[in-house]
């Protein structure tokens, strides 16, 4: 009997039908593609208003009444605890504590912005601000937990998994659901992981140091010993031997992930290296972003780093990137238990003028209207004092802000109370937060559902309402 020889058309035909990416099937150019496997891009619910996501994670929990949310009682009533803020809190506190940071009125809506802001001011008529925020609990591990998975233990997948999941992404050749930061932030890699969402879909974390090199901007991107084809056949043998030992095996998610993620690893080789690669942008963009010149000052370096990765961000959607998530403060969080107007007006500035440039680099770039930008943090802080002048954390009212992607600019929902510590109009919670954010990129909340563990699960629960009221 003739020996059968396995073909190149044989392997991937015979790979695609065990581990269903039919696509693999007709590469025989040496390029792989999603577009029919489970990163494909897949039709929404309805027509989606934003096709891509920005969230800018303010780590450790911005104080609202310093921020974006002005109280003048706080200076009427400084130093006394009215009965309206006997809250509970992490943390003991005592008397109300003014805000040293003056608000004004920006653009043609009027709003009330902190002085901490005057390059964010520019764009007011483009920030949709939500004061009545509220989540479950003031502890920072369970609220970044529910921020970002809609529960607040790590047993879920994150929303960044859940739109990969719904929609697919929009790109070949780069993940689509990137993380930047500086360091580690609270809960590290459970922020962005896909749970029991298929392993594909889990987000990719990339922290570049300074003066990185975007060639090697993640570990083993390349292999020196090797060929670009010659690494094709081997990862086409590679491929071969996984779907005999799938079709062997049966079903199992984490090693279809690591097929999947094989093939999107090989087509990164390139992609990666130039959408890192900002040396290529202009330098008026440099200095719109705070990335050029030396640092001439303590913190500076931080700001650099926090640029950096929003023009980074810029650059991975107009490649396709579905969500990408911006950490900062987890070197120097937002967590003011103490000194917190130093604190603040330092984290203010160093990341005010890159997320000013970032909005006005999508705006010029026809990139704003279909890109939802998010800013906040896991919770706000108390109008009461801490110590001498610190603020804890406070679940029970805070601020955060969307723009673009289909929401009103110029325009700020719900209130707190007269001193900012709880939520007492037009009430927004995390899950409704996240059922506008899904709805905002064509999905329904109640109907993006995964069959797990004998039961559907969906990223917000049982719970969430659509806020249509800040709906362009």
């Amino acid at each position: 009997m003739e020996p059968h020889v396995i073909t190149r058309r044989d392997l991937l035909a015979t790979t695609a039908q065990s581990i269903g990416i039919a696509g693999l099937a007709t590469v025989l150019g040496g390029q792989a593609s999603a577009a029919t496997g489970p990163l494909a891009a897949k039709p929404p619910h309805f027509a989606p208003r934003a096709k891509r996501i920005i969230h800018l994670w303010m780590n450790g929990g911005p104080s609202q009444v310093d921020t974006f949310d002005p109280k003048p009682a706080l200076e009427k009533f400084a130093g006394q605890r009215p009965g309206t803020v006997n809250l509970s809190t992490e943390r003991k506190t005592t008397g109300l504590m003014p805000s040293p940071f003056r608000f004004t009125k920006h653009g043609r809506s009027g709003m009330d912005i902190s002085e901490l802001f005057p390059h964010l001011a520019r764009h007011a008529d483009d920030l949709c601000v939500i004061r009545s925020m509220h989540t479950n609990t003031p502890v920072h591990e369970a609220s970044n937990w529910l921020m970002f998975t809609g529960y607040p233990q790590p047993i879920r997948p994150s929303y960044g998994s859940w739109l990969l999941y719904g929609l697919g992404s929009l790109n070949e050749n780069l993940p689509g659901f990137v993380v930047l930061g500086e360091g580690q932030p609270v809960n590290g890699p459970s922020n962005w992981s896909s749970r029991f969402l298929p392993g594909i879909y889990q987000g990719c974390q990339v922290v570049l140091p300074t003066g990185y090199d975007p060639r090697k901007v993640l570990a083993d991107l390349s292999d020196p010993y090797a060929a670009v084809d010659a690494q094709r056949r081997r990862l086409d043998f590679a491929q071969h031997l996984n779907s005999i030992h799938l079709r062997r095996q049966g079903e199992d998610n984490a090693f279809v992930a690591n097929i999947e993620s094989l093939e999107l690893a090989y087509r990164m080789q390139t992609s990666a290296s130039e959408a890192f690669d900002v040396s290529s942008e202009t330098a008026a963009t440099h200095d719109a972003y705070g990335i050029s010149g030396p640092d001439l000052e303590a913190g500076k370096a931080y700001r650099r780093t926090f640029g950096r990765n929003c023009l980074l961000a810029r650059r991975l959607l107009e490649r396709g990137v579905r969500v990408v998530q911006i950490y900062t403060g987890n070197s120097q969080p937002w967590d003011t238990h103490g000194n917190n107007s130093k604190k603040h007006k330092d984290l203010a500035s160093l990341v005010d003028q890159p997320i000013a440039a970032l909005l006005q680099d999508l705006k010029q770039r026809g990139l704003l209207d279909d890109t939802l930008v998010v800013w906040g943090g896991e919770f706000g802080r108390t109008p009461t004092t801490e110590g001498a002048d610190g603020r804890d954390h406070n679940h029970y009212g805070f601020t955060m802000w969307l723009a673009g992607g289909g929401v009103r600019g110029g325009m700020v929902l719900g209130a707190t109370d007269e001193f900012g510590f709880k939520a007492v109009e037009n009430r927004v919670h995390v899950h409704d937060l996240h059922a506008t954010m899904l709805h905002l990129m064509g999905l329904d909340h109640e109907k993006l559902t995964y069959h797990y563990s004998g039961r559907d699960y969906r990223l917000t629960d049982v719970h969430g309402r659509v806020v249509k009221e800040i709906f362009a």
